[in-house]
């Protein structure tokens, strides 16, 4: 298809790969392969449509030949000519429809052989057989720290037994299952927020500093509209695994392996709770396993029956094998050094409504912290990232966070309200109870800053 192009139209049509912007690779939305294939299959079909009408006007032009009748000796000139630029034109016509015609099925047959070629790599992926360009991930500089794209080919088969193992797993350790989780309001406060994946970002990084189990729920109002900010915190671990923190390892399990059942029903009452009507808008935030509760949100058709999402950002979760409806916008943050968005074994879709940014820098933990997960998977890296994507000019990335802006507008003053979450004690499984705890009356401090100097806690 590469070489097809319209006569005297200047250039082939070309497909572009990943774009790269400074150290970020971006791949999927309005710059994807699919989408550039799906927008030259529907100028394809309106060749298509072209084609059938210059038919039409071809049959017009023979049955004009047709009228002429037989040759005339007494208007041998004028037949002649009439003769002559029917035919030329009927000739241009038919070499004009031929071509658009060829052009449409070459780029029919392009997006075939493209959506083959996809069948087959992942044929050979799901096999665990790399690519050549598999090969590029290959870092022999650090070997201490797998990378993205070599876990995801490692695990890639182990992830397709996932229910098996997680069933053998939660069989062996009863604690892993999920549990009803009880939302207790904490606090409300206003805060400064600007709606910017940055600012998203922080919020994680916040609410993480605010203590195991907690999450946040953001109002904000543009133009009248009021919408939610769901945030997610990471794995926080500590403490026993399968215990009351729903955001402990064991939450991995229900994430991964429950679609984020009783995280999604909590997280509703927690919407309900601050106020947010059905229909609202909402928008979902999660750092490594809060992102993939926040796609989990995002593909529970109960909770996008109550609430309409709109956008999710993810940064360092393994959320490729999470579908969510083509109107929900994703913007997912993955570094190359950081192996946990690769832990499910399978790349994020190019799709256009789903962004999967790439950061390509080397990056090495700070003297004097804890290394984690590794250097990659630092809250810190993805919230620079995300400043840069915000400051590019790439049109990609420029149409995602204009969608988010669109959601929550220019930002100012919000209303963040605190839950703590807590899960049921495994002995009290079998009795019911309320989700919500009896409402209290939350603390309210003027600002942020004020509950930070009220507490002593330092945020982060």
């Amino acid at each position: 298809m590469a070489e097809v192009t319209p006569s005297g139209s200047g250039g082939p049509l070309r497909l572009s790969g990943p774009a790269l912007d400074g150290g970020m690779q971006i791949r999927g939305g309005i710059g994807g392969i699919t989408f550039q294939l799906e927008e030259l299959v529907g100028g394809a079909e309106k060749l298509d449509l072209l084609a059938d009408e210059l038919t039409a006007v071809e049959t017009v032009v023979q049955r004009i030949q047709n009228n002429l009748g037989p040759y005339r000796l007494d208007q041998a000139v004028a037949w002649t000519e009439a003769m002559s630029s029917l035919t030329r034109s009927c000739a241009g016509i038919r070499t004009v429809r031929t071509e658009l015609q060829a052009i449409s099925s070459q780029v029919r047959d392009s997006k075939r052989d493209y959506e083959a070629a996809e069948a087959v790599t992942g044929l050979f992926a799901n096999m665990g057989i790399p690519s050549l360009a598999d090969f590029e991930h290959v870092r022999l500089d650090d070997p201490l720290w797998p990378d993205l794209r070599g876990t995801d080919l490692v695990l890639r088969n182990v992830v397709k037994a996932k229910r098996e193992i997680l069933g053998i797993a939660e069989a062996a350790f009863p604690a892993l299952k999920p549990r009803r989780i009880v939302v207790d309001r904490k606090e409300s406060l206003p805060v400064d927020f600007d709606g910017s994946p940055a600012a998203l970002l922080e919020r994680a990084r916040i609410v993480d500093a605010r203590g195991p189990g907690y999450m946040e729920v953001i109002e904000t109002v543009s133009d009248g509209q009021k919408a939610y900010v769901v945030v997610i915190p990471g794995t926080q671990a500590g403490g026993d695994i399968g215990g009351a923190n729903p955001f402990d390892v064991a939450g991995i399990a229900e994430a991964v392996g429950h679609g984020s059942a009783e995280v999604n029903i909590a997280v509703r009452a927690a919407l309900q709770d601050a106020g947010a009507e059905r229909g609202a808008a909402v928008v979902a935030v999660g750092y490594s396993q809060g992102g993939i509760h926040a796609m989990n949100l995002a593909a529970d058709p109960l909770f996008r029956s109550e609430y309409d999402m709109k956008y999710v950002l993810t940064a360092g979760s393994p959320v490729g094998g999470i579908d969510v409806p083509g109107d929900v916008s994703a913007l997912h943050f993955e570094h190359r050094q950081d192996a946990v968005p690769g832990a499910d074994g399978t790349a994020n879709p190019d799709a256009r409504n789903r962004v999967t940014v790439t950061l390509l820098d080397q990056v090495r933990t700070p003297d004097g912290e804890d290394v984690g997960l590794g250097p990659g998977h630092r809250l810190a890296n993805y919230q620079e990232a995300a400043r840069l994507a915000s400051a590019s000019d790439d049109p990609t990335l420029s149409h995602s966070t204009a969608v988010l802006a669109g959601v929550l507008g220019a930002g100012g003053t919000a209303t963040a309200t605190r839950y703590a979450m807590t899960r049921t004690p495994a002995e009290k499984l079998s009795a019911p109870g309320p989700r919500l705890q009896p409402a209290q009356a939350p603390s309210s401090p003027k600002s942020e800053s004020d509950r930070q100097a009220a507490t002593g806690r330092m945020q982060g």
